[in-house]
């Protein structure tokens, strides 16, 4: 090994190869023994295709080119596809309509509605319509407009019908298996989805509408998570009533059982449409993904009897859990696996990969793996993710400690993973440390730590950080004059926050954060336009603590280097956020640097852009931290540098 200072190893983990390798696996479906995914292809602008496969070697394209698989209900989409008897449902970007492709046939469009977003589509095949979700948007003196609504599959393409409406969201409609029944989840602000929904059942009468709708679960204080009908006709769902975990239960048609209790999440927080955790295999089987301790898991279980047999799988992350018969499919992940398309066989437990998020073959010896932490912060406990520099080539002089950097996640409420991150690697292979904090607020280890951000987001996020990193650096795990900090959206905040009310940082990243929270309240859309009430205070009457929290209001306290990175076509987080803050820190001459990128929103998905902003952030902090990267690197204009 070759002794050179941490920062400046050559790594083969290059931007190039993130940018043009790294594909993006979404929603998956299983109908009958075929297999079928979204994907995003970087080399075509991070355009969206179904793919399908079947044990009979089959694996193909079903959506060609230029259509664009993606729904932007709720601005972050998701549920986008519906596949029955080999009849595919999906949701077209450009032009937002819904497609049909018949077996062996191409993309018909079914819809002709203008200012309308779709998702969660499913086959009402006794009356040949689709349920689904539709917002339909007004000008901007009204919010859009949620409801169920019906689409007629005889006849001309058409316009959607109402069938329930008068909440302020939809999710997750199912139907049961003989038609007869219909669940949906709904809520209303100020409410979360992980806050609080209302599960709801109606019959279906013979002529398609709904009678005796029902509540049967969820309320306030009650997050409710897929609902999905058993082949009995129990009815099965997650929900965090009982201790405050997103635990499964049942309901026969009168009361609601827990299938299983455990201190253990079986949900996700609800940030976009077709999210799945478990599966029903059979009356005596349902396959179920969990999370505890930060780490995902999947088991088999039974429940009539209310057990669990777990499976010894290779992953510490895993989601979209779909299933029928004796097949599951699902995203997997591993610490030294990044994300791929895999079947499990039952009863063989027979694991079969189908589409690898990345084609990229990176050596182990590159690889930093992932150690769990966890430390006290304010007198409570909080977690993480520690990544300490790898490269099998390098080593650093034996009196140096690494720079850190310490990633921040999106949300605030979502929660970091540990399955492989090329981009996460990127940097511990050039020679830095990472620590990757689920700060609290994050999801995976129960209500009471999700609500513990409430009402000091700007605040105890931040100071999680801060002594996370401090940590650190007492255990001589990283230098303290080098610790970093990067953050996107929410974590961009945080990222700005921590620079500018602590002393702890020596120079920051902000992908398409937030600097001003009155703003954001503001500007943002429907779905988060009650967000901040919670998690920061009421508004207008909590004003005073909007300014008090935001970077741009204290601007001349931030005296340390800054790079912002922003998409131009940003509806969630608009560009005037980054560009105000980096002109009042222009202006005082602080060090920053503003690049900002056409054709992109809220989330980077141009492989040149990818490739840009990683080098770009890189050379940033050689500049800063005074040292040279172990690569050539266009470079960054940096203001008072």
């Amino acid at each position: 090994m070759k002794t050179l200072p941490y920062g400046t190893w050559p790594s083969p983990i290059t931007a190039d190869l993130i940018a043009a390798a790294g594909r993006r696996l979404g929603d998956i479906a299983v109908d009958g023994d075929s297999v079928y995914w979204i994907e995003s292809r970087p080399e075509q602008e991070g355009r969206n295709t179904i793919m399908m496969w079947n044990p009979g070697g089959e694996f193909r394209e079903v959506t060609p080119p230029p259509f664009n698989v993606r729904s932007r209900a709720h601005e972050y989409g998701g549920g986008a596809m519906a596949v029955y008897g080999g009849r595919v449902f999906f949701v077209n970007d450009a032009d937002r309509q819904i497609y049909h492709i018949p077996p062996g046939g191409s993309p018909q469009a079914l819809t002709s509605e203008s200012d309308t977003a779709y998702a969660d589509m499913i086959l009402d095949p006794a009356r040949q319509r689709l349920i689904l979700v539709q917002e339909h948007y007004f000008d901007d003196s009204r919010p859009p407009r949620d409801m169920l609504a019906v689409l007629s599959l005889r006849g001309r393409p058409g316009y959607c019908e109402p069938l329930v409406s008068g909440n302020d969201f939809y999710a997750s409609p199912a139907l049961s298996r003989d038609g007869r029944q219909l669940c949906w989840l709904s809520w209303d602000h100020p409410a979360m989805p992980w806050n609080g929904t209302e599960l709801w059942v109606a019959e279906v009468g013979d002529d398609g509408q709904l009678r005796r709708r029902r509540r049967i679960a969820g309320g306030a204080q009650e997050s409710v998570f897929q609902p999905q009908w058993g082949t009995d006709g129990t009815l099965y769902f997650a929900s965090d009533r009982r201790e405050g975990w997103w635990n499964l239960h049942a309901w026969d048609g009168h009361t609601i059982r827990p299938v299983l209790e455990m201190a253990a999440e079986f949900a996700l927080p609800q940030w976009v449409f077709g999210m799945s955790t478990y599966c029903i295999l059979n009356e005596r089987c349902i396959a179920a993904a969990y999370t505890r301790e930060g780490r995902w898991e999947m088991g088999l279980i039974d429940p009539q009897r209310g057990d669990l047999e777990a499976l010894a799988l290779p992953f510490s992350y895993i989601t979209q859990v779909r299933g029928a018969g004796e097949r599951i499919a699902f995203v997997g992940a591993a610490p030294d696996a990044a994300e791929a398309v895999y079947t499990l066989e039952l009863p063989s437990q027979h694991l079969q990969m189908l589409r690898k998020s990345s084609d990229l073959e990176v050596d182990a010896g590159y690889i930093s793996t992932p150690q769990a932490v966890s430390f006290e912060s304010d007198g409570e406990e909080v977690h993480g993710f520690f990544y300490p520099p790898s490269n099998r080539d390098f080593s650093a002089p034996e009196d140096e400690k690494p720079p850190l950097i310490v990633f921040i996640h999106g949300g605030p409420t979502a929660a970091a993973n540990s399955g492989l991150d090329l981009r996460k690697q990127f940097w511990t292979s050039r020679g830095f440390a990472v620590l990757d904090v689920n700060y609290r607020g994050s999801t995976g280890y129960g209500r009471a730590y999700r609500e513990s951000l409430n009402g000091r987001w700007g605040v105890a996020d931040v100071q999680d950080c801060v002594n996370g990193a401090r940590r650190l650096a007492a255990q001589q795990q990283a230098d303290p004059e080098r610790l970093l900090i990067r953050g996107g959206s929410a974590g961009g905040f945080t990222a700005l926050a921590a620079l500018t009310f602590h002393d702890c940082f020596r120079a920051g990243a902000s992908y398409y954060g937030i600097s001003d929270l009155e703003a954001l309240e503001q500007e943002t859309h429907k779905f988060e336009s009650r967000y901040n009430h919670q998690l920061i205070a009421p508004y207008p009457a909590g004003k005073p603590v909007y300014r008090e929290r935001s970077p741009l209001h204290h601007a001349g306290d931030l005296n340390r280097p800054v790079i912002f990175l922003q998409g131009l076509e940003d509806r969630v987080v608009p560009p005037g956020q980054a560009e105000r803050m980096a002109h009042a820190l222009r202006k005082r001459g602080v060090p920053v640097a503003y690049l900002t990128f056409e054709g992109e929103g809220h989330g980077f998905r141009k492989p040149e852009t990818i490739r840009r902003a990683l080098e770009a952030e890189l050379f940033f902090y050689g500049r800063v931290l005074g040292f040279e990267p172990g690569e050539k690197l266009d470079p960054v204009q940096i203001d008072n540098l």
